[in-house]
C-alpha cells in the first residue's frame, strides 16, 4: 500500500466542461413546457440547488409534482443533448489536467451527468487517461452528489493510494462542498458554473474564479 497523496476529484459539467450556456438553454426550455417564464443566468446562478425539485420550488412556490417533473427533466435533456455538440471544456483544462498528471499526482471524475453519456464525452475530448476514474450518474437524475461521491470516494481507497483527508473536489454548486463534506474531503468551488460567487461563498470553503487558482488552492490544502 502506496503512501496517501494528493488528489483532486473533479466535477464535470459546468467545472471541466463550460456548458452553462446549454444548461440555461435548456432549463428554459423544460420551464416553456409548464408555462414557466425564462431565467436569466444571473438569477439561474441565484437560485440553482439539488435536489433539482427543490430548485423548481424555489421558483413557483411549490414542488412539481411527477407529471411535471417527468416531462420537465425528459424536455431538459432532450434540449441539452441538442445543445451539447457546441460546448467545449473550460480555459485551461486540459492543461491543468495534464500537468497534475505529469507531477505525478492522480486524479478522479466524479459527476451527475448521465454514466454512459459521460464517458463517451470525456472520451472525446481525449482527457480520460489523465484519470485514474470516471463515475457518472447511474440511477435517478436530480439528486445530490453526496452518496455518489461516497462510492467513488470508497472505489479510489480500496487502491491504498488515495484517502479522503488528502483529496480535494474542485466543483461550481454548493452540492459538491455538501458531497466533499460528507466523505471526509476538502472542497474548492468555482464560479464558472450554476451558482453564483455569493451562493458559494456561504459554503465555508474556498471560492476561485479560474481552474487554474482552484488547482493551486486544492494544492495548498492537502499537498
Amino acid at each position: 500500500m502506496g503512501k496517501p497523496h494528493a488528489h483532486l476529484v473533479w466535477d464535470w459539467n459546468g467545472t471541466l466542461f463550460d456548458d452553462i450556456d446549454a444548461v440555461l438553454g435548456a432549463t428554459n426550455a423544460s420551464f416553456a413546457e409548464i408555462g414557466l417564464e425564462p431565467l436569466t443566468l444571473e438569477r439561474y446562478r441565484e437560485l440553482y440547488c439539488v435536489p433539482v425539485p427543490v430548485f423548481y420550488e424555489r421558483l413557483v412556490g411549490r414542488r412539481p409534482t411527477d407529471a411535471e417533473w417527468h416531462v420537465m427533466d425528459d424536455t431538459f435533456h432532450r434540449h441539452y443533448t441538442a445543445r451539447r455538440a457546441a460546448c467545449g471544456l473550460a480555459e485551461g483544462a486540459a492543461e491543468l489536467l495534464a500537468q497534475w498528471s505529469l507531477a505525478g499526482r492522480s486524479q478522479s471524475l466524479c459527476s451527475l451527468f448521465a454514466h454512459e453519456e459521460l464517458v463517451p464525452v470525456v472520451g472525446g475530448f481525449g482527457i480520460e487517461r489523465h484519470f485514474v476514474r470516471v463515475d457518472g450518474r447511474t440511477g435517478p437524475s436530480g439528486v445530490s452528489k453526496s452518496e455518489q461521491m461516497a462510492r467513488h470516494v470508497e472505489a479510489l481507497a480500496a487502491s491504498g493510494a488515495v484517502s479522503a483527508a488528502h483529496t480535494v473536489v474542485i466543483g461550481d454548486a454548493l452540492d459538491d462542498a455538501v458531497a466533499a463534506r460528507h466523505v471526509g474531503a476538502r472542497a474548492v468551488l468555482y464560479t464558472g458554473g450554476s451558482n453564483s460567487r455569493a451562493g458559494l461563498s456561504t459554503a465555508g470553503v474556498p471560492v476561485v474564479d479560474t481552474l487554474a487558482e482552484a488547482v493551486e488552492t486544492a494544492y495548498a490544502l492537502v499537498g
